[in-house]
């Protein structure tokens, strides 16, 4: 018997493929790091400058989530996750920022992970589209950000 099938599967993306070699690099470059405290300050200099490197908008609305992170929830490490900037919680990503030019979407993406506590209901969202973060905007994030740190 033969069979014939058809398939529009036509691999990952080059962004897709582009953002696991980042995510590659970032694991081999965590595990040299010495100390905790070197680790951490290494960490949040290359989320810092992955942000410097996006163009705008998006630069501006990580800079403004990365503010908001640290100011509402200090206790999540800032680091690289495949490429974007991120907070985890004992080395697991709870929150994420995606920017629009990373994989050519209409909108940057505010992400949260399993890690977050954000599920107090049958259905909640874990990512959110983000084309401005105004004041609302902003504290619409703390409040989530806040309460993902639980």
């Amino acid at each position: 018997m033969s069979r014939t099938t058809t398939s529009t599967y036509a691999g990952f993306t080059a962004e897709e493929r582009a953002a696991m070699k980042e995510h590659a690099q970032e694991v081999k470059k965590e595990a040299r790091r010495r100390s905790r405290a070197d680790k951490a300050a290494e960490a949040e200099r290359d989320v810092l400058a992955k942000i410097a490197e996006m163009p705008e908008p998006d630069r501006t609305m990580a800079e403004r989530v990365h503010a908001i992170v640290k100011a509402e929830a200090p206790a999540l490490a800032p680091k690289l996750w495949y490429g974007m900037p991120a907070y985890a919680r004992d080395g697991k990503v709870v929150c994420f920022f995606q920017s629009a030019d990373k994989f050519k979407a209409r909108y940057a993406t505010l992400g949260f992970n399993d890690e977050a506590r954000l599920d107090d209901e049958p259905m909640w969202a874990t990512s959110f589209a983000v084309t401005d973060v105004t004041a609302e905007v902003g504290k619409r994030i703390a409040a989530l950000v806040r309460q993902a740190a639980g």
